[in-house]
């Protein structure tokens, strides 16, 4: 008697490969200029690379607390409290995780239950919805529209209800480069602050923010923080995306069920590169100051050079992408259009529309400029050409 062989009931059937790695090898085969992923060309800060190697020579090889190494606590506390001016326990109130994957998925899981109801903003990131099905949750999702993206707080009120358990929200905002303001904060407070709901922040891009007023966090509001979790990206912040490692700053009585998941998770983050990061925060807080100044340049550097060609560029005011409406070029939709200019342009982009659930309309593609400035001035030769 044959067997045929198991294959498990999908938890998640309707994902496949994500659009960024089918962009990321259609532009290896086509020898294109790859501005889909989000990931910079260039290297981190040397010092920080020599303090990993001496943290590693030295021994610190081994496991780390669960919770994070606590002279990395320590410097993120005293880090937050100079930009945001709130001080969280570094025992009780910040958690390091294997990135800000990790630390969104361990936050959703740990606060989201079966029949939850989950609100976010539309264009979203792409792990948000994964984490929040595996959870039971069901996601309520608010479309933003272009060319500003602002959210529309009526129709977020009126998307409240008693099942509603978490709030997931983006600032600097990936993928439409957009930020939230303090007044955006408060707007939620008001919506929010006679329901049982809790915020999950997701601000990887802090440091890249053009804005005059400076980046907004959840941390500066004194109410919302009480139930927020707040996440934060090293990767982004020292251009070391491969090190994964994030962290999460939340109230105690949040972190304490955050920190249940992240043990079973990944248990610990890398011991040397956390010792290496708190070396860093310390020694060279510049680096993250200037980090705007950084990404600006490279910003309009890009704009500069697209601004003869046929592509409409739209303001940019954090991350380290450009949103471009290609209206006036072509009448595909968006994915079609991004295989053609890889194809064709030899220039990789990704599509908004993978980023909604509904129907996305607009023919707006991203651009990545976490790059070298010889290949920004390279890739926009090509699309000067379209």
């Amino acid at each position: 008697m044959s067997h045929s062989p198991l294959i498990p009931e999908s938890k998640l059937p309707a994902l496949g490969t994500t659009i960024f790695t089918q962009m990321s090898a259609l532009a290896q085969q086509h020898n294109a200029i790859n501005l889909s992923q989000g990931f910079p060309d260039f290297d981190g800060p040397r010092y920080l690379q020599e303090r990993l190697a001496f943290h590693v020579s030295q021994g610190a090889n081994q496991y780390a607390p669960m919770t994070g190494v606590p002279a990395l606590r320590e410097a993120i506390a005293e880090k937050t409290e100079a930009l945001y001016g709130h001080r969280p326990d570094a025992n009780t109130d910040i958690t390091v995780t294997a990135g800000a994957t990790e630390a969104l998925y361990a936050a959703i899981t740990a606060l989201v239950r079966p029949g939850d109801e989950v609100i976010c903003f539309d264009p979203s990131y792409d792990s948000y919805a994964p984490a929040v099905t595996l959870s039971g949750g069901i996601l309520k999702r608010i479309s933003l529209q272009p060319p500003h993206f602002r959210v529309d707080w009526q129709a977020f009120a009126a998307l409240l209800s008693d099942k509603t358990r978490l709030v997931i929200l983006n600032t600097p905002h990936n993928p439409s480069a957009t930020v939230w303001r303090k007044s955006d904060f408060s707007a939620l407070w008001q919506a929010i602050e006679q329901h049982d709901v809790y915020v999950l922040s997701d601000e990887v891009y802090e440091h890249i923010c053009f804005d005059e007023e400076g980046h907004a966090s959840v941390l500066a509001h004194p109410q919302l923080r009480e139930r927020a979790i707040s996440v934060s990206s090293f990767g982004k912040t020292f251009h070391m995306t491969g090190w994964k490692v994030g962290y999460c700053v939340a109230p105690a009585a949040i972190s304490a069920e955050l920190r249940k998941v992240h043990q079973y998770l990944t248990f610990a983050v890398n011991t040397p590169a956390q010792l290496a990061i708190a070396d860093m925060l310390r020694a060279e807080p510049e680096h993250y100051r200037e980090l705007p100044e950084f990404y600006r340049a490279r910003r309009d550097r890009f704009v500069e050079a697209l601004s003869d060609s046929r592509f409409e560029i739209l303001p940019c005011e954090g991350t380290y992408f450009l949103l471009a409406d290609y209206s006036a070029i072509s009448d595909l939709d968006d994915v079609s259009f991004c295989q053609w200019l890889t194809k064709e342009v030899g220039v990789a982009a990704i599509p908004l529309s993978v980023f909604c659930a509904d129907a996305f309309p607009h023919k707006l593609i991203r651009l990545c400029f976490a790059k070298q400035e010889a290949t920004l001035d390279a890739a926009a030769e090509r699309l000067r050409k379209v």
